[in-house]
């Protein structure tokens, strides 16, 4: 038998499709575990030297659109000797199946086990995944604590938003990437390449070193934690002398060298977003007060109106999919918004292609912007955040859009043939009042009969949809108390009964919202410390699966839990979620560098309370956040002058020419 034929039926025979396959008839939405879409990659188990298992601790239906985990699985599958796959949450009826059958957790493409790769790579938007990692790691056959593992098992590696403070889950990642991904995976792969070809020395702890040393990777081992009396922080130190004090967050500074992702998945299953989605610019300084991903994200770089160009005409081709999305935090606020919707709109007019911003902010949205939107006969979905319900608690989150302003744009939307917009609220915010949130009703009821008035049609609808505030590391909210989840509730039916006061303009209001219990919880994952994750653990084996899911959320499992486990530390839920904290506690996450000046983001919590406005530093001079220099790196916006056209217009479907382009 041939080396090469030998090694075929070794990789053959590490699939768990076979067993699986059988498990498939008995379980609902079988065709997520297939894979086989466009775009995935398949390579031989024997052709790569490194093997990443890349997850989105989600279901397949949320997990596969995410714009991170698609961009880190291109930039590694296009390394020759790298392999990268993808696995998902799987479903509770599945998982009781697979621990029956002794299936263990596999990827989509080739269906093998997750275990055996080199690093397993999770992806971490909120906070209320972690209990899915469990699983996971669980189902893996890797031990839950990363203090058991051995040279056998892969580096468990979490990235993602929610790692800017990963400590609720250090007992159970190896490590842990602050920031863009695009290098930093690049840089993991060949640490592990050299140590895997000198013959892996030192084992898995020389591995973890060699990642610490880069000052970008956070491996929580060799860092210890000391505790006050009182159950604070005393202080987070290195426990070995060649591991940095503080571990800095990695930005890649030239998005046009990165134009990812070339060839998006194109779903088999329905998922909650089917489009192709181009990132046009990372970062935001708008600087309201409550937005961590605003404040990690710093500073501002902008993909040039050329290359987004060509980064959506060459993945509609690919994909065929029907729907750009034009992503960033803010994405009305490109330099070149309008000459770059305009330049789309023209390219794919005649086409069944629609163009979508999915966020915008009230005061960038114009009607040049509205007609390009539309100009192809399908309008997508328009959503505005003014945030706040009044124009006090919208001065306290740096927030600032008038009431004209609102309504000003949504009657732009109304009179542009939209007849549905979605206003995004927020509930529980600091100093906030009842009266604050009964702002948010009267606030309805003038849209609508605005929109009625300029329209003269009484059919249209606002949608008022309501998030409960959540207190995030590394943001000036990341002192602030929470509010209790009764006073939430209260707040909330209180808006319900005021919306429906007026029963004419009531019926046109659709009112959404998520209660106080979910938020509360995501509180304590999101600024708690490593005494946690013995909270997460008992829920996990109490059950805890899908916690962002509201049919599988128990708000009793994680009061429960944080009952049995955290009065053994000396502290409780409270201590963690509705308690303020002091300018001088050391925070748990403050050995973790997102650049951000920690005097600036007090000076701002300050601020906030006295309802102080802070202007946008990228019209304004530098207000010394400490990003730019503490990164040594800069805004990076245009305008570049330049236009998205001349592309070649397209008239029917989507395919184009040979060797048309720019």
């Amino acid at each position: 038998m041939s080396a090469a034929s030998s090694a075929a039926e070794r990789s053959a025979a590490m699939t768990v499709w076979p067993q699986l396959e059988q498990l498939l008839p008995q379980v609902s939405k079988p065709i997520q575990y297939v894979g086989g879409e466009l775009g995935a990659v398949v390579k031989e188990w024997e052709s790569a030297v490194v093997r990443w298992a890349l997850m989105y601790p989600d279901a397949y239906e949320v997990g596969l659109p995410n714009q991170g985990v698609q961009i880190l699985y291109e930039v590694l599958n296009e390394l020759p000797d790298v392999l990268a796959e993808r696995t998902y949450a799987v479903w509770p009826d599945l998982e009781r199946l697979m621990r029956a059958e002794g299936v263990p957790q596999f990827t989509v493409e080739a269906h093998r086990p997750v275990g055996a790769f080199d690093l397993f790579g999770i992806s971490f938007a909120t906070e209320l995944g972690y209990t899915n990692l469990l699983t996971a790691i669980d189902l893996a056959g890797i031990p839950l604590l990363s203090a058991d593992r051995t040279d056998a098992h892969p580096v468990v590696v979490a990235g993602g938003h929610a790692a800017f403070n990963p400590e609720p889950i250090a007992d159970f990642i190896d490590a842990a990437v602050l920031g863009d991904g695009e290098e930093a995976v690049l840089e993991i792969t060949e640490i592990v390449r050299v140590w895997k070809e000198e013959g892996s020395p030192g084992g898995r702890d020389e591995l973890l070193l060699r990642l610490a040393r880069t000052e970008s990777v956070y491996v929580p081992r060799f860092y210890d934690v000391d505790y006050l009396p009182d159950g604070r922080i005393q202080r987070v130190v290195p426990n070995r002398a060649d591991v940095p004090f503080r571990v800095h967050k990695r930005t890649t500074m030239d998005l046009d060298a990165w134009p990812y992702p070339k060839k998006p998945i194109v779903p088999l299953a329905e998922t909650v977003h089917e489009r192709y989605a181009v990132e046009i610019f990372r970062g935001c300084t708008r600087g309201c007060r409550f937005c961590q991903a605003g404040m990690i994200t710093r500073p501002v770089r902008e993909r040039s109106i050329t290359t987004v160009g060509q980064m959506v005409r060459d993945g509609l081709e690919y994909s065929g999919f029907h729907e750009v999305g034009l992503l960033s935090l803010s994405s009305a606020d490109h330099s070149e918004i309008g000459d770059m919707c305009s330049g789309l709109a023209q390219q794919y007019e005649g086409t069944n292609v629609s163009l979508s911003l999915p966020s915008t902010r009230v005061d960038a949205f114009n009607i040049e912007l509205a007609q390009e939107l539309s100009r192809n006969g399908r309008r997508t979905g328009l959503t505005f955040a003014p945030e706040g319900g009044s124009e006090r608690i919208r001065k306290v989150i740096n927030k600032m859009v008038s009431e004209e302003d609102l309504i000003r744009t949504v009657v732009t939307a109304y009179t542009n043939g939209w007849r549905q917009v979605k206003l995004y609220f927020m509930c529980g915010l600091p100093t906030e009042e009842d009266s604050d949130v009964l702002q948010i009703a009267r606030l309805a009821h003038e849209v609508i009969k605005a929109g009625r008035a300029a329209t003269g049609s009484k059919d249209i609808r606002c949608t008022v949809s309501i998030g409960g505030f959540v207190p995030k590391p590394h943001t000036p909210f990341q002192w602030a108390p929470m509010e209790r989840p009764e006073v939430i509730d209260n707040r909330l039916r209180l808006l319900k009964q005021a919306i429906n006061s007026d029963r004419s303009l009531g019926r046109a209001i659709g009112y959404r919202y998520h209660d106080g219990e979910p938020s509360l919880i995501e509180g304590l994952l999101s600024r708690g410390d490593r005494r946690v994750g013995a909270v997460i653990r008992r829920v996990w084996e109490n059950g805890g699966r899908f916690d962002g899911w509201s049919e599988h959320f128990s708000y009793r499992r994680w009061v429960d839990a944080a009952a049995e486990v955290l009065p053994t530390f000396g502290v409780d839920l409270d201590w963690y979620t509705v308690r303020e904290r002091e300018q001088t506690e050391v925070l748990p996450w403050d050995h973790l560098d997102s650049g951000l000046d920690k005097d600036w983001l007090w000076q701002d919590w300050q601020d906030a309370l006295t309802e102080y406005e802070q202007d946008d530093c990228r019209w304004t001079p530098c207000f010394d956040c400490g990003v730019c220099p503490s990164m040594d790196t800069e805004i990076q916006i245009g305008p570049t002058g330049k236009k998205l056209l001349p592309l070649t217009p397209v008239n029917t479907g989507l395919r184009l020419p040979a060797g048309t382009g720019h």
